[in-house]
């Protein structure tokens, strides 16, 4: 498929067989090196009932299951529009937390090799079980996938001003537990309060750099201040529920009569029964997730507390897979759609009355985690921003797992990122070696496209003092 410049950061699809809009790609020329599977993926999910606007990608896109990762697209159930699992990936609400300490960066840096050997038993990582809440059984877990972080606040893991600064106030409404199967519920019951393996991680940062003061102040960020990023999502519960659902859309489909160029785009319209039932199942997973990270939070501030008497207070949580029915405006109309976002972070502007009061007149907080060793970012929606006002969620893979371990030795790299300041604690070498900074794109370069191309603005800039990683 042949893209075309189409603006500053900004390329373009033009419809090509069944595509039914265009395909509209946000980056530079750089950053699509090696991306065409990526962009046959934009033209496939083009092709989607009922998709409106056009099917978009941010900076980071890469390879997905269906969708490319970093791809974003919004159908209208009014005019036969689907949700498509594979819009949401397999870790739904696989998302970012950020917490700001009150310390300095200058004042954690003496104890801070004793806090990361307090994390490190602290945080449950790793493929299989292992949590910071062990369930007595399932009425807890349906607390959980009901009530999300709100329910492990009020079981006392944390305080209400978590949940007014969480995505959805710590819980996505509408979750269905009876679409959630016994296999899924099996796999959540041991893993509530657990990073898991892959990029996910908790890191300990410090400020380096604010570019919008205001934004970091109504923020509650500083320079030089010490902070705590979590990136995880809904662990194997999330991964279940999108193999459950995939296949049961698969076989439905024809009863819709829906095609599409690729089985992995398996989907059902949104006002049916398999679709409704994906997204109560789906709604389940995100307050999983939601609880997942408060759990991780404050597992995280007892180690601070106790090593380094610190406070940690919630800036903001999102996430980045998900599917979720909102309202925006198409064509000078105001219209309900269903917007997926996968590898993609909402990024509602000033004024949007979902935002926390405190937040309103700044735009939303949105986190980008970059790499081992790199920068992360901190930014913030902004006035008429395109794509259903989505941007970027990180740095995004130039290469496969097996093609970084490959060259790289865990150890040795764990060693060059302490010489270099930067504590490691991780749960396997290879799973660090895995997930060093050369197998990603340059996030620097990812979030200049994202603000060039007007989705987003710079806020803070984030380097890492202590990496615990999954």
């Amino acid at each position: 498929m042949k893209l075309q410049a189409d603006g500053p950061y900004r390329f373009r699809l033009d419809p090509k067989g069944e595509m039914r809009v265009p395909g509209v790609v946000f980056a530079s020329d750089a950053l699509l090196r090696d991306a065409d599977k990526a962009i046959d993926q934009v033209a496939n999910v083009a092709t989607l009932p009922g998709i409106v606007g056009a099917s978009y990608a941010m900076p980071d896109v890469h390879w997905g299951y269906g969708f490319a990762i970093g791809g974003v697209a919004a159908t209208d159930p009014a005019e036969g529009g689907v949700v498509s699992p594979g819009g949401v990936g397999f870790d739904i609400s696989c998302g970012v937390r950020l917490l700001a300490a009150d310390l300095m960066a200058d004042e954690l840096r003496p104890v801070l090799e004793p806090l990361m050997d307090g994390l490190d038993p602290a945080i449950p990582r790793g493929a299989g079980p292992g949590a910071v809440w062990t369930l007595t059984g399932k009425d807890e877990l349906l607390g959980i996938l009901t009530r999300g972080a709100a329910y492990a606040v009020e079981r006392g893991h944390g305080d209400e001003r978590d949940l007014l600064r969480c995505e959805d106030q710590g819980a996505v409404a509408d979750a269905d537990p009876d679409q959630v199967s016994a296999r899924a519920v099996e796999r959540g019951l041991g893993q509530v309060g657990s990073l898991g393996s892959g990029n996910h991680f908790l890191e300990v940062q410090r400020v380096a750099d604010v570019y919008d003061t205001a934004a970091a102040e109504a923020f509650g960020l500083r320079n030089g201040q010490v902070c705590v990023m979590i990136h995880c999502g809904s662990r194997g519960l999330g991964h279940q529920i999108c193999t459950d659902h995939v296949r049961t859309m698969d076989k439905r489909m024809p009863k819709y009569g829906i095609k599409v160029p690729d089985r992995q785009l398996a989907c059902a319209p949104v006002d049916s029964a398999a679709g409704r039932a994906y997204l109560g199942a789906m709604a389940a997973a995100a307050n999983y997730g939601r609880a997942n990270r408060q759990l991780l939070a404050q597992a995280a501030r007892r180690v601070f507390d106790r090593v380094a008497g610190a406070r940690l207070d919630l800036v903001y949580d999102v996430s980045h897979n998900l599917a979720k029915i909102e309202e925006h405006v198409v064509d000078g109309a105001r219209r309900r759609l269903c917007v997926h976002r996968k590898g993609a972070t909402r990024a509602f502007p000033p004024g949007h009355p979902e935002l926390p009061a405190d937040l309103r007149a700044v735009g939303q907080p949105v986190l980008i985690p970059g790499t081992m060793g790199t920068s992360s970012y901190v930014l913030t929606g902004v006035a008429n921003g395109p794509a259903f006002h989505s941007t970027c969620h990180g740095a995004g893979r130039a290469q496969s797992r097996h093609q970084a371990a490959r060259g790289v030795s865990g150890r040795l790299l764990r060693d060059a990122m302490e010489a270099d300041g930067i504590a490691v604690r991780a749960s396997s070498w290879r799973g660090l070696a895995e997930e060093h900074p050369d197998a990603y794109k340059d996030v620097s370069a990812v979030i200049e496209a994202s603000e060039g191309a007007g989705l987003c603005r710079k806020v803070a800039r984030l380097l890492p003092m202590g990496v615990v990683k999954g």
